[in-house]
């Protein structure tokens, strides 16, 4: 047992991904927390919000800032969120009057939800990605094996004689759309969010709009109707995409795990996990941790929704809880990507031919 699975010295290499896990640690959040108020400044001061020489003396300075974590720790304890602290530190070396200028016209939500969507941008193209090669390795085992026959099993019974092609169908087919599926979200999904206290940009004024493009120009992200920042649909239909291929690669996992018994012996796979007690076992390990990470995927998805109800124009408990809930996803769509490739890279035959 422990506290995260994901990260743990043993079972991480099971159930975790390191590429995935280094995207969304707090260096990744700090590094996009400090790309978005260097552009905050340098938009603004284009814009005539701050003068020019607060601009560049703000981007200047945060571009080489060291955080003292441990009070960031503690006062987000206090504050339930880690910007007041963080914007008090990245004041703190810049002279009067320029350093009122930091953060300016900008919420800790802005600076916190843009940064995520800044980390989600290279997690989604490496998912993205895996998803592309996992659908050409079954595209190779097809042209290997698509003619070997199987037998096909409806509700666990034996059925009629398939070939290998039609089951590996099956398991490829959904990946296509699981791409199109990310291709359509993703211009909803990367955008910036900047609203100010309450979404309305107010100390901007008559410039909060110029300053938002810009800002969203710089950061290389859409610029939204509005500020979405109690709106969290898009982050639940993420919520949605990672659990729907978590389940598709627990299907393929399911047939495999089932392919792979003795009695039937359908597939061979390199590789098999050992037993302590029965040395004569080779059991389908990558197989059954596609099934376990698609139901825990499935289990989280419920929390995603929960995220949705934000009371009024901020809600820090559903906010919260798609800090907890989200990463955990990632993570879990990451580690059963990396572990179908791997699965697919040992298997060695397919159906009898």
């Amino acid at each position: 047992m422990s506290v995260s699975p994901f990260e743990h010295p043993w079972l991480g290499r099971l159930l975790g991904d390191e590429t995935v896990a280094r995207e969304l640690g707090p260096d990744a959040a700090l590094r996009q927390m400090l790309l978005f108020e260097v552009a905050l400044a340098l938009a603004e001061a284009e814009e005539g919000a701050i003068p020019a020489e607060a601009g560049e003396l703000i981007a200047e300075h945060l571009m080489d800032f060291h955080p003292d974590d441990a009070a960031i720790a503690a006062a987000t304890v206090r504050d339930g969120v880690v910007v007041p602290e963080l914007v008090r530190q990245l004041r703190e070396p810049i002279a009067p009057p320029h350093a009122q200028h930091v953060h300016f016209g900008a919420t800790s939500q802005d600076v916190i939800d843009t940064a995520l969507v800044l980390q989600l941008r290279p997690v989604l193209t490496e998912l993205k990605a895996r998803l592309e090669t996992l659908a050409h390795l079954l595209a190779e085992l097809d042209g290997r094996f698509g003619g070997n026959e199987l037998m096909a099993h409806t509700r666990m019974q034996d059925a009629i004689p398939i070939r290998v092609s039609d089951r590996i169908a099956a398991w490829r087919l959904p990946l296509r759309r699981h791409v199109e599926r990310l291709d359509a979200l993703l211009p909803r999904l990367l955008v910036l969010q900047f609203g100010g206290a309450a979404g309305t940009l107010d100390k901007l004024g008559d410039k909060g709009p110029a300053v938002a493009a810009r800002l969203a120009q710089k950061l290389a992200l859409g610029l939204p109707e509005r500020s979405w920042h109690s709106q969290r649909d898009n982050f639940a239909e993420l919520g949605s995409w990672l659990s729907l291929v978590s389940g598709s690669l627990g299907k393929m996992g399911a047939d495999i795990a089932l392919m792979a018994q003795n009695r039937f012996g359908e597939i061979a796979i390199a590789g098999g996990g050992t037993s302590s007690a029965m040395p004569h076992k080779s059991n389908p390990v990558g197989a059954e941790v596609l099934v376990t990470l698609a139901r825990y995927n499935a289990t989280l998805m419920g929390g995603m929704h929960d995220a949705l109800v934000h009371e009024q124009e901020r809600s820090g408990a559903a906010w919260t809880l798609e800090w907890l809930v989200l990463p955990q996803m990632l993570m879990t769509t990451a580690a059963g990507l990396r572990t179908a490739l791997t699965l697919c890279g040992n298997i060695t035959r397919i159906g009898a031919p």
